[in-house]
């Protein structure tokens, strides 16, 4: 383990340490989501540390007193795919699901019927004896009675001291949420406000030996026959309706009386070795994200971006991790009948790390809603040329190649990529509106005095005078003529085949324009990160290029540079933060015509991540740590070259 790493689980330690403390005292200083974020960190860095495996410490201002049952951690999974990974490997017949109450847990401990104490959570093995406190809660029985008889229960019973929204408001408005104000009372050591505070049960362990549930669902109706108040329990076939009740309890806890932050999920059998265990494995809170929010889709506009139109979802505007959202991709027409969305639909809207917000999903709708919605209707003919779309399913998008505007945005596409800086966008539409740009083949084919025009006015051209703007775009596009065959093939614009999957294509032997162009759909889905989708579009995208693209190369007008060999060969580098010597870009093209690759992120089989800060924590130095990536700096990446 480097330095880095060591010193940032060291400092992760103590934050946690730290904030624990103000949690289980009442006075937590971050919210939840900041805090599992600090604990997913050390997680990745180091999964044995011995924090991960305590809860936390209660104040000294009550006797300890040890738990009857466990009150260790849960597994948790902050989205529907780390659920479904927790799923695969935990296969139950059917799904129990619970509300994850956000409060604070309470052990009650009963002899023979009668409570003896009352414990909070502590370190998960000894907590605070609050009887007093807790005797004056609604919820918490001083003996246990079913049928108006005394049950002789022996053992723990086990819930969430919680806060309604109402208490909250009339009460305690002062205080910064209804867990921070429920923590606070509860351990008054005056006791005073705990009479404002409710105990929600969901489980229970005997330990005389006698029997009085066999299973998770008797449990809770037990509990509930007795005169506790228990969670809300569903029960789901498959974790797929468990992914979907989720998204219906996110749209509808806002009106609960009380909070929740995500589900508890479990199997039907009671495992007594798991729950013992200090964060048991057969279950898990499949928590809510502020990165998700449930909304309602109220219109579908159609961008057009080239050939393709993509639809773009507006609805009521969320907040999402900390940002206000009211438009979200819906990737494409397969994508959309595979949710079933409509308008007037409620839908799931995700924004996770730095990706645009998208819609995930869409909540049943409920009883008497059905005429609420309609069908999204969709574009059957292109806006700018007439010509009837071509609905693949996986795009949607207009087959004519002369289309005005699939033209140009192939034209501003290829000067992005091959990096023609000084002719720009502007230069580029005003040339093309004139219909002296027609094709890639018409750039190459300027020549100064053609360009005058779009630099001098009359007079000065009348006065013969130079033009150095005209001579400088000229001089930049001659400079461009020769580049890597990954740059070249980007250029064209073909729908979602970029310089990354080119080059990826190139490291599998498809390396010169003649082999990619002959290459089968089946050959290129075969190649390791390509679908069938994906290699049908490129093989599609070629055969329509393939004219322009030959004549480019075979007439000496674009030469395409051989990598084999460079020094940076089979390497690819990630680069972040401020380079000193030159610009990003610049440095990431230093990598290609060295034979390497650039990646826009970490990833397990990135070979360098270069920054000129390599101590600091952001999110990228981090994750290269985890995954032992070297970090090195711009003179030690310059060096590799020079080497």
């Amino acid at each position: 383990m480097d330095l880095f790493s060591s010193q940032r689980i060291s400092e992760l330690e103590k934050l946690i340490t730290k904030y624990q403390a103000s949690y289980y005292n009442g006075e937590a200083e971050i919210s939840d989501a900041e805090f599992d974020a600090l604990w997913d960190e050390l997680k990745s860095l180091d999964p044995g540390n011995a924090i991960l495996q305590r809860v936390g410490a209660d104040s000294g201002n009550f006797e300890k007193v040890h738990h009857v049952m466990p009150m260790g951690s849960q597994e948790k999974a902050a989205n529907p795919e780390q659920f479904m990974a927790w799923a695969e490997k935990h296969k139950y017949d059917q799904y129990l699901v619970e509300y994850k109450l956000d409060g604070a847990s309470l052990e009650l401990q009963y002899e023979n019927g009668y409570l003896v104490r009352a414990v909070t959570r502590g370190d998960g093995s000894i907590g605070d004896d609050i009887t007093a406190n807790a005797r004056k809660m609604n919820g918490v029985n001083a003996a246990i009675y079913k049928d108006g008889e005394l049950v002789p229960f022996t053992g723990g019973v086990r819930g969430e001291v919680i806060m309604t929204h109402e208490v909250h408001k009339k009460h305690f408005s002062d205080k910064a949420n209804c867990r921070n104000a429920a923590n606070g009372l509860m351990k008054r050591k005056d006791g005073k406000g705990s009479e404002y505070l409710t105990l929600i049960t969901y489980d229970a362990l005997s330990t005389d030996g006698k029997s009085y549930f066999s299973n998770e669902q008797e449990k809770i109706r037990w509990l509930m026959d007795t005169g506790f108040n228990v969670v809300r329990l569903v029960i789901c076939r498959d974790a797929e309706r468990v992914i979907a009740y989720r998204a219906k309890v996110m749209e509808e806890r806002a009106a609960l009386e009380y909070d929740i932050d995500g589900l508890v999920v479990k199997e039907s059998r009671i495992d007594f070795e798991d729950a013992s265990r200090a964060r048991p494995d057969r279950q898990i809170a499949f928590k809510f994200s502020l990165e998700e929010a449930v909304t309602v889709l109220r219109e579908v506009e159609w961008s057009q971006s080239g050939a393709t139109y993509t639809p773009v979802a507006i609805f009521d505007e969320v907040a999402l991790n900390g940002t206000k959202v009211s438009r979200a991709s819906l990737a494409n027409p397969d994508t959309m009948r595979k949710l079933g969305v409509k308008i007037g639909s409620h839908v799931v809207v995700v924004k996770r790390g730095e990706i645009i917000p998208k819609i995930e999903g869409v909540v049943e709708e409920k009883p008497g809603e059905q005429g609420l919605v309609s069908d999204i209707i969709f574009p059957v003919v292109c806006e700018t040329c007439g010509t009837k779309l071509v609905d693949e399913g996986s795009r949607l998008y207009c087959p004519n190649k002369q289309c005005s505007k699939r033209v140009l945005h192939q034209l501003l596409k290829f000067q992005q990529v091959v990096d023609i800086r000084d002719l720009g966008e502007t230069l580029i539409t005003q040339l093309f509106k004139d219909g002296r740009l027609k094709s890639i083949s018409d750039i190459y084919s300027l020549q100064v005095e053609e360009l005058v025009p779009y630099f001098l006015n009359e007079e000065s051209q009348e006065a013969e005078k130079r033009s150095l703007g005209a001579e400088k775009v000229y001089k930049s596009i001659q400079a461009h003529k020769t580049m890597s065959l990954p740059v070249f093939l980007a250029g064209f614009d073909i729908e979602g085949f970029g310089e990354t999957l080119a080059e990826k294509l190139v490291s599998a032997g498809y390396n010169t324009l003649d082999k990619l162009l002959n290459a089968t759909q089946d050959q290129i889905a075969d190649v390791y990160g390509f679908a069938d989708i994906m290699a049908h579009n490129i093989v599609e995208g070629l055969a329509e290029n393939a004219a322009e693209m030959r004549t480019l190369v075979q007439d000496g007008i674009i030469t395409i540079e051989s990598t084999a060999g460079g020094k940076l060969e089979g390497k690819s580098f990630c680069f972040t933060g401020e380079l000193v010597t030159m610009k990003r870009q610049d440095a990431e093209q230093l990598v290609k015509q060295n034979g390497g690759s650039c990646k826009s992120s970490v990833t397990k089989d990135l070979t360098y991540l270069v920054t000129n800060d390599t101590t600091s924590g952001s999110s990228k130095n981090v994750k290269a740590a985890s995954l032992g990536i070297p970090v090195i700096t711009e003179e030690q990446f310059l060096s590799l070259i020079k080497g």
